[in-house]
């Protein structure tokens, strides 16, 4: 099976809105995701990534507005719906007396498998989630990485057009979120996946597209690269010597003080300096460092994270996790 044959899905909104009594958690959400992409669905906790994962997977309905998956109504799909979706929830708890095989041998007969079609299935499925060496022992005495990688699996077995996933990593070490972020790499172009998540550093690491939600509001949606050369300010980094805490503080409060100046910050000894004129902010820090008599070992400009991208469309009150 090609990849290209597999793809069939993407995802689409308009007007999208959920009100619960007074509380707006979702308002007017319009949304386009390409087939076939990882798109990351950022904000921080509450900003109504869930809600909108329960109304694109039909568990939900809006108050007003539309949404399509795969080319079906999502709030009313029924069963059409279910067929061309899969999802995992941000605490999937599972039968920990169950193997990882019997688990995904379970979901594959709900969804109609059987025989050796439902085993080949499985096997694959276990390949690409990595738990061969797994498959048989109990799911009671997974790691947090393994059950994750289970749930991916047993959302991925029926071959979805849309892969939903809530959180998949928020709750792993960085061993387990390493290898769950590496499959969900690999499913790139086999499917739509569709991604929330609070946690910046992993959506720029595996994702093609980014939509920033804030208070239940689309800030932001386009391509990673494309956002972060449209939303971020340039950056200049300096990496002073140690045991020169009274001239940082003072070469800081020099700096924040210029015209070309948006913001300073001291993070993990290095002085990031970001700039609102790039070309005069070139010429003239340099000068200002060396009158400072601060020592320096390292001075660049450096690439605008997604960190820098959300501070800037959000601010502080807004900040999720690195």
């Amino acid at each position: 099976m090609t990849a290209a044959s597999t793809i069939a899905g993407e995802v689409s909104t308009h007007g999208l809105t959920k009100r619960y009594r007074l509380d707006v958690a979702l308002d007017h959400l319009d949304l386009d995701v390409p087939a076939g992409c990882v798109f990351g669905f950022l904000g921080p906790n509450g900003a109504g990534k869930t809600t909108t994962l329960r109304l694109l997977t039909g568990l939900a309905r809006p108050t007003e507005g539309s949404a399509t998956v795969a080319g079906i109504d999502a709030t009313s799909g029924g069963r059409a719906l279910a067929e061309r979706i899969g999802a995992l929830d941000q605490d999937p708890r599972y039968y920990g007396w169950m193997t990882g095989r019997e688990l995904l041998a379970f979901v594959g007969r709900l969804h109609g498998l059987d025989g050796s079609a439902l085993r080949s299935r499985v096997d694959e499925v276990l390949e690409t989630i990595g738990l061969v060496d797994a498959a048989n022992r109990r799911i009671g005495g997974y790691s947090g990485g393994m059950r994750q990688r289970l749930g991916i699996g047993q959302a991925m077995l029926p071959r979805p057009s849309v892969l939903f996933l809530d959180e998949p990593v928020s709750s792993l070490d960085p061993a387990g979120r390493r290898d769950v972020l590496e499959l969900i790499g690999r499913l790139r172009g086999t499917c739509t996946v569709f991604m929330s998540t609070h946690i910046l550093n992993d959506v720029e690491r595996v994702c093609d597209r980014v939509g920033i939600l804030n208070n239940g509001r689309l800030i932001a949606e386009a391509p990673m690269d494309e956002l972060l050369a449209s939303h971020a300010r340039p950056i200049l980094e300096l990496d002073p010597e140690p045991g020169q805490d009274a001239a940082i503080a003072a070469l800081v409060a020099t700096l924040r003080a210029q015209s070309w100046t948006r913001d300073v910050r001291v993070e993990s000894g290095l002085v990031r300096v970001f700039v609102t004129d790039a070309e005069r902010a070139a010429t003239e820090m340099l000068p200002l460092v060396v009158a400072s008599g601060v020592r320096v070992g390292r001075f660049e400009r450096v690439r605008p994270t997604l960190e820098d991208v959300f501070l800037a469309l959000v601010g502080t009150a807004g900040q999720v996790r690195a």
